[in-house]
């Protein structure tokens, strides 16, 4: 199973669009395509999502984004988070109440 949630979603529309340069047309159908994907799960945002989002964002100095993205995935328990973001594989894992999630780079699964 993947996650996704809104935020890594239109983040990856931003990528291939303004920074791969494809079409958009092409950059929505693909997206769309992998959220009908049996094996993506997607997480909605909630105010409980946000708030969390907010207190990692202060704890760990982390931009908005990157906070928003972890505080989904640990309120939905998802135990690793795939990433090349160098400044979250520094922090290894981060948790909330009783839950962890790890940040690995997917470069370097062995």
């Amino acid at each position: 199973m993947v996650a996704l949630n809104p935020t890594t979603l239109h983040e990856a529309y931003h990528t291939l669009v303004f920074g791969q340069k494809w079409v958009p047309e092409d950059a929505a159908k693909s997206l769309k395509m992998l959220l009908a994907h049996p094996h993506v799960e997607f997480f909605s945002q909630t105010k409980k999502n946000s708030s969390l989002g907010l207190s990692l964002s202060v704890q760990h100095k982390l931009g908005g984004r990157d906070a928003l993205i972890i505080a989904n995935f640990l309120i939905n328990k998802v135990p690793t988070m795939y990433t090349h973001d160098q400044q979250l594989l520094k922090f290894q894992e981060m948790s909330w109440k009783n839950h962890i999630i790890t940040f690995k780079d997917p470069l370097e699964i062995e």
